[in-house]
């Protein structure tokens, strides 16, 4: 009798950032070339939140030919304008904030239209125009992919919600999160996608979603409820030096601090889960050498992170932006060389975002090795 071969079920995790969101191409640019041509995602499972899910979404629907899924997402982003994202120019983005300024007098009973920054219905033409949705099915029923997942925060709760597509997996439920079953839509992306403020929040069924950063307590849970032992992260958290510190001889004003509580969400949850990933990790370890049997099984793990600050690159790109959406920032604060990370978030423009595949194309083939080693590790 010939025993089971043990594989591992490998994991790719995008997470969120808006414009940000170019980086992470650029890292599976420099993976993808490390493959044949023909070759299926070296991932069974992909998990994303926010701009990561639309990215992570792409991927899955060529999940059976990895060079392809990044090819035409290199495309897309390599040709962004912000018209293709939200409205930018003077008379349909006044309106909207009109519109949304009138709806706050209506009463609740009049269904009040959702209130935000700016109008990305664009986002979504985008989406149904790109995304072949029933790609998912097919490439989870031939063997390609095992699971697909959107996170999302439900406002009506306050818990994180993954909706996940699956061949094997089971539906979950913990403290502020849990995993639903479903046919992954266009509507689920762009939930995931909607900055608080910034863009509308989406309903779905009787419920209203906005982007899945907010609340999203443990970003790692997906991928491991959905199976997978290793995960490879591509995360948009800025690097923490010496000389990125911003000297304010003054209070930071509205501006800075909306920007502060964007990068907030985007990093500082995904860090603490780390470290309580591998405390966990630990203590199975510790278990094994003195022959304890534990349930747990320990969840192997590598982040990308850039090698440079997004804020620096967005203020020489911050010109590219629409005049129109240059003067709503300004009114918040946000010119070229102020303070806030805004900007970073909303610069959907070739000039910012060919520069962040760059960035993560060099990022990715300086750790190409490792990530390498990281992806071929046979199991123990």
């Amino acid at each position: 009798m010939t025993t089971q071969q043990k594989t591992h079920k490998t994991a790719l995790l995008l997470t969120g950032g808006g414009a940000r969101a170019a980086y992470q191409v650029g890292v599976l640019k420099a993976i993808a070339q490390q493959f044949p041509r023909n070759s299926k995602v070296p991932f069974q499972v992909i998990c994303g939140t926010s701009a990561g899910a639309i990215n992570g979404t792409a991927i899955a629907c060529y999940a059976s030919c990895f060079h392809l899924g990044v090819r035409k997402l290199e495309y897309v982003w390599k040709n962004f304008h912000t018209h293709h994202v939200y409205y930018s120019d003077y008379f349909r983005a006044t309106y909207h904030l009109v519109r949304g300024f009138l709806s706050a007098f209506q009463a609740d009973y009049a269904n009040p239209r959702p209130v935000s920054l700016l109008d990305n219905k664009p986002l979504k033409l985008l989406l149904h125009e790109l995304l072949d949705l029933k790609r998912l099915d097919r490439n989870i029923m031939g063997g390609y992919l095992d699971s697909v997942s959107v996170t999302a925060s439900c406002y009506n709760t306050g818990d994180s919600i993954t909706f996940f597509q699956s061949r094997d997996a089971n539906e979950w439920q913990r403290a502020r999160r849990c995993g639903q079953q479903t046919l992954i839509g266009i509507h689920h992306l762009m939930a995931s996608a909607a900055i608080p403020l910034v863009m509308p929040s989406v309903r779905i069924n009787q419920y209203y979603y906005g982007d899945g950063s907010v609340n999203q307590l443990a970003p790692l849970s997906a991928p491991i409820h959905l199976g997978a032992d290793r995960i490879l992260i591509i995360g948009l958290e800025q690097p923490r030096r010496s000389e990125h510190v911003v000297q304010m001889p003054h209070h930071p004003n509205m501006s800075t601090i909306a920007g502060h509580l964007l990068d907030s969400i985007f990093s500082d949850t995904l860090n603490a889960d780390m470290e309580r990933m591998l405390r966990v990790n630990k203590t199975i370890q510790t278990l094994k050498e003195n022959n304890i049997p534990s349930e747990l099984k320990p969840i192997e793990s590598y982040l990308i992170n850039p090698s440079s600050n997004f804020n620096q690159l967005a203020n020489e790109h911050f010109l590219s932006l629409p005049m129109a959406i240059r003067t709503l920032l300004r009114t918040i604060g946000i010119k070229q060389h102020s303070d806030s990370s805004l900007a970073s978030y909303l610069l959907f423009e070739k000039n910012f975002t060919r520069r962040l595949i760059d960035l993560g194309y060099e990022d990715g083939m300086r750790q190409i090795d490792d990530i390498m080693a990281f992806l071929t590790k046979e199991p123990e």
